[in-house]
């Protein structure tokens, strides 16, 4: 996500970025290494954030990045770029388009990854194949009329392997690799002028 954010768009050096739904902060803390002007990480759990905190400090970006406990309906501004991980809507249906929704009411340009909706072991073995780890793939019928209802238009979509390693109680397996799409999304009006 990180890589093609910033070196095939453009979209991280120089710009503000949001993390929503940061965790322990890894997509906010590679922004700010990469060049990021600024960056804002929100998340609920205390845990995480102040783990972010704390790797914000030892990775030299505490003057770039700053952290929020609190909902992502909390969160009001502009932002060039926002990065998101969101709940797949595993454990709560539906968690994902909170998450995409409010991304495009905040940023230019959003990175979003969710949960590929026909993975296979061929198409895994492809992605693995890939000089990048990555194949550009059409968008779900679903996330497409999602995007689009919401004000947003999909500038392209990845799909890549993800590795989890076992970090919830509710993790079965010591790690687990899934496919997942990276939505590289822009707002069809600009922030600043939807308002």
């Amino acid at each position: 996500m990180l890589y093609i954010a910033a070196y095939s768009n453009g979209d991280i050096v120089d710009r503000t970025v949001l993390d929503l739904g940061c965790g322990t902060g890894r997509l906010a803390i590679g922004a700010a290494l990469l060049g990021a002007k600024e960056v804002v990480g929100v998340d609920l759990d205390k845990t995480g954030v102040k783990a972010a905190f704390e790797s914000s400090l030892a990775t030299g970006v505490k003057d770039r990045t700053q952290w929020v406990v609190a909902d992502i309906d909390s969160v009001r501004g502009y932002f060039d770029t926002v990065l998101e991980n969101p709940p797949f809507g595993v454990q709560k249906k539906g968690a994902d388009r909170k998450f995409l929704a409010k991304a495009l009411e905040l940023g230019r340009v959003t990175y979003s990854l969710h949960k590929r909706p026909h993975a296979d072991s061929t198409f895994a073995k492809r992605l693995r194949k890939s000089s990048d780890g990555t194949i550009a793939v059409p968008p779900s019928s679903f996330m497409k009329k999602f995007i689009e209802e919401s004000g947003g238009r999909i500038e392209a979509v990845y799909a890549l392997l993800m590795t989890l390693p076992h970090m919830f109680n509710f993790h079965t397996e010591k790690k687990h690799e899934f496919q997942v799409d990276l939505y590289v999304v822009h707002r069809r009006q600009p922030v600043h002028d939807a308002r």
